[in-house]
Formats: C-alpha cells, structure tokens, sequence
C-alpha cells in the first residue's frame, strides 16, 4: 500500500477497526454520518480519515449517547476548526462549501444508484458529478436543482438551510451564505430556520445565469434591488428587470435568469413553500 492517503478499507475491516458490525456502518451511512467511497465495482472503501470519523461517531453514540441529528450536528462542529501550526484550534473557511456534495453521494449511495447512472438520467457526464460530489462545487443552478428534484430534496435542504436554528432577526451584513456551488452566484438567507417561505438575497456576479431552466411546485417573488436580470418563463416569456422592478409567477412555470448587467445584480428572492 501507499501513503496515509491511499489506504482503503473493505466494509468488514473498517467495522474491526472502529469497533462496530458492519451492519452499523450501512445504517450511519443511510443516516448520512459517514459517506465511504465505492470501487468500480460497487464496494465500499474507506479512508483514515473515514476511520477516523467512525470512531468519533462510536464515542458520541456509546459515551454521550447522543442521536443521528445531534452526532451530525456535533461533528460540523468539530470539523468547522482545524489547527495551526501552533496547535491552536482555528475555524477553516470551506467545510461547509463541502456538504452539498457529502449530502448527494449519500443520497446516491442510499439509493444504490453509480454515477453513472445518476449523471445519465440527469443528463450531465459523470465527471461532473463526481466533481460536484467530491467539492460541492462546478454545476449551475439548474443542474444542482434536477439533482435535488432527483433524490426527492430540494436544494435549500441540500444546502443545509432547514438546518439553521430560527432566527427572528437577521441584521444588515449578517446574512449566512449557501455553499458555494454555482460560480458567479451567491445566495443568502435573509430569515433562517425551517419556514413556510425561502427568503433570499441572491448576488449575481457579471454574466452569471441559471444556465438552463427548472421548475418546482409553488409560487415565488423576485424583486430587483440593483443591476438588471432578465428572466425567461416557459422559454417564449421574457422579462428584463431593473431596480425596483419585481416578478411574481408559479414556480411550475419553467423559469431561468441571466445577469444582464456589466456589475453585479443583486436580488431579494422569496419562495413559498419552500421547495426550490
């Protein structure tokens, strides 16, 4: 074998080693607490770091007796701080940017479905949904929602927006962004926790677009607060909006959006209920 990073466990060896049956591990992974990686044919594999993980998961079930929810909870606490140099605990920037694609390859996984043949029904190549699975980054909007629509989610879920503790007031500057997936656009939560509306603020860099249109159940209003975005419903329905210019429509309707400005368009963009 090679480095620390190439060492790679059969199900049995990785249940050993963290104390557990290998029948536990299958249910974390339905519960979305570890998510291995699979062999071309279909077997799983895991790393050190996924050891690792299992047995920080063992300890919380058996010493602090905590349940699925708080032992996810309680490791992206863990896993929002790394260490300096020093030894120091220090917050890193990206994990959360992480979870969406941890969330789909456990959905994927849950479901028995390959890359393959997630990508296929899609329509995307499978790199890219491997790419999206391994750094939650480099799909559209558009993509990210099919994905969701897919595996029966939606994309605030994946985003981990329902996860958020209620918020009654949210001050100018505070708001907390999604992860990062989509180049170009960047989406935050104007209210927080698990409501009857999304309520956004969406910040769309030059040329920014949903790259292709989607559809969902609902209704939804958008309201321009600066730039200029042109919206598309039904593919024969233009709209260019400028400040102060707003658009309401049911979310059935095929829609899609491009920044038509030369600098940023931000948005104010609200849901109801919430299913995008």
């Amino acid at each position: 074998m090679g480095g620390i990073g190439t060492i790679r466990y059969k199900i049995a060896e990785a249940a050993r080693l963290a104390g557990v049956s290998a029948s536990t591990l299958r249910l974390w992974e339905t519960q979305g607490l570890v998510v291995p990686e699979r062999s071309v044919t279909g077997h799983r594999q895991y790393t050190d770091a996924d050891l690792a993980r299992l047995k920080r998961i063992s300890w919380f079930r058996s010493e602090r007796g905590l349940n699925p929810a708080a032992i996810r909870e309680a490791l992206e606490a863990e896993s929002a701080f790394t260490e300096d140099e020093n030894g120091s605990a220090m917050p890193t920037e990206d994990n959360g940017d992480m979870q969406v694609g941890r969330k789909l390859r456990s959905l994927r996984h849950a479901a028995g479905k390959t890359l393959e043949q997630v990508a296929g029904d899609i329509g995307i190549a499978a790199s890219v949904l491997s790419t999206l699975e391994r750094t939650s980054q480099g799909v559209s909007v558009a993509v990210l929602h099919n994905l969701a629509e897919y595996f029966g989610t939606t994309v605030s879920s994946l985003s981990g927006e329902e996860q958020t503790r209620a918020r009654a007031l949210v001050r100018a500057g505070e708001w907390r962004n999604w992860p990062r997936t989509t180049p170009g656009v960047t989406v935050q939560l104007l209210a927080e926790g698990k409501n009857q509306m999304d309520c956004h603020r969406f910040v769309l860099a030059p040329g920014a677009s949903s790259e292709g249109a989607y559809r969902h159940e609902g209704e939804e209003f958008v309201y321009v607060l600066s730039g200029h975005v042109e919206f598309v419903l039904d593919s024969d329905q233009f709209y260019d909006l400028h400040p102060g210019d707003s658009l309401y429509f049911e979310s059935r309707r095929r829609h899609a959006w491009s920044n038509r400005h030369d600098g940023e368009t931000v948005l104010l963009w609200i849901n109801t209920p919430p299913t995008f």
